[in-house]
């Protein structure tokens, strides 16, 4: 089954009430979508391809700085949170089992006025636009939240209750800039990726992508290649809310391939909002099921970060 793709009027960013009539067929839409694949893009949800490429044209420029420019926002490097910064090219193993993922990274994890950031002169404009960013990607991610309990005839605030410091230190949801730069002659290891296999942590992440490559792994194990449709977002589920919802809705692998054998040009970029439950949310079945035991939001992901990181 392909990526359906999925029509976000009635809820747009645009739309200032959002009737429970309004959200009966989209509903109905995304409960088929998350429960049969896993993905699905969004499309009029009220962020605008230009928002996204502003963005990316600021986290661009970052990126292409020397590492010695970069290297003073080192994820790790803030003691205020230690999951915000810049990751380095091969730093993170998204699958411990291969070798480190050929990817930078940029974590906005912390929106504290305190955090520091890359200067005007190394990245114009780049705190601005990643802090605005940030809020409207919340803004969506709190109408597709409440969607998604809709589309379970649950409490329509059960998963907006559990949300509600997102934009706070106590709260792990992080927008992520991701650079896959061109190979220049490099050789990849054995199994290396510019992504390796792997499921997200938390409740849901919305993906923006400036180009294809990225692969999801069917209920069969098949991977399919995910177009790119430009004005999308493609959101997923998380590992959290599978364990949430008692396997209704399904966390399933994806990955991103290097770029065709021969083409040491090509580049890749994309913004990836992984939105987590607040630290102290305990996440435990909603259907009453004893599936999973229960598990504290914040402890859970700083294992899977360690897990990522901490196996190099």
């Amino acid at each position: 089954m392909s990526i359906p793709v999925v029509d976000f009027s009635v809820a747009s960013l645009s739309v200032e009430d959002i009737s429970n009539a309004d959200l009966h067929q989209l509903s109905k839409e995304l409960n088929v979508a998350f429960t049969e694949v896993g993905f699905v893009f969004l499309k009029n949800t009220g962020i605008t391809q230009d928002e996204v490429d502003r963005v990316m044209e600021a986290s661009r420029r970052f990126f292409l700085q020397p590492d010695h420019l970069k290297q003073p926002f080192s994820r790790k490097t803030f003691p205020s949170n230690s999951n915000h910064g810049w990751v380095a090219l091969e730093t993170e193993k998204l699958n411990p089992q291969k070798p480190g993922d050929l990817k930078e990274a940029f974590n906005v994890a912390s929106l504290l006025p305190d955090i520091k950031w890359p200067t005007s002169e190394v990245a114009p404009g780049f705190r601005e636009t990643q802090t605005a960013y940030f809020h409207r990607c919340k803004e969506l991610s709190l109408r597709v939240l409440r969607v998604m309990a809709h589309s379970l005839d649950v409490d329509p605030d059960i998963f907006l209750n559990a949300h509600r410091l997102i934009g706070t230190d106590k709260n792990g949801t992080t927008l992520r800039s991701l650079y896959y730069p061109p190979l220049n002659g490099k050789q990849a290891k054995e199994g290396q990726l510019r992504c390796g296999e792997h499921s997200d942590y938390g409740s849901i992440t919305l993906l923006f992508q400036s180009a294809e490559g990225l692969q999801v792994r069917r209920r069969s194990g098949e991977f399919i290649c995910a177009p790119r449709v430009p004005g999308a977002v493609l959101i997923n589920i998380a590992d959290l809310m599978q364990r949430w919802t008692g396997d209704h809705f399904v966390s399933v692998l994806h990955r991103v391939l290097l770029p065709p054998a021969g083409d040491c040009s090509s580049t890749r970029q994309s913004l990836a909002f992984f939105v987590q439950p607040d630290d102290e949310t305990v996440v435990s079945c909603i259907d009453g099921s004893d599936k999973y035991p229960p598990v504290q939001s914040g402890a859970y992901l700083i294992k899977r970060l360690n897990d990522s990181y901490g196996r190099l």
